[in-house]
């Protein structure tokens, strides 16, 4: 894996959630929605790798709902 793709992702993850602090998304829509990819699109693996990366620094956390998993911050 690409590790500037990984922090390209996490970069923008984290900026998006500067911006919009009560967002919350799956894994596809933060592909296609929050990351503004410099030309093609990467492959949806490489926000899987950022989103768990900024979990385990507790920057995001996956919550379930229903079916899905939502990623949103931390709530206290």
């Amino acid at each position: 894996m690409d590790e500037q793709l990984v922090v390209f992702a996490e970069n923008a993850i984290r900026a998006y959630l500067a911006a919009r602090p009560g967002s919350a998304d799956t894994l596809d829509g933060i592909h296609r929605w929050w990351i503004l990819w410099p030309g093609l699109s990467e492959s949806p693996v490489v926000t899987q790798i950022a989103l768990e990366r900024l979990e385990t620094m507790g920057e995001v956390e996956p919550v379930s709902i229903g079916n899905q998993i939502l990623w949103r911050r931390p709530r206290v």
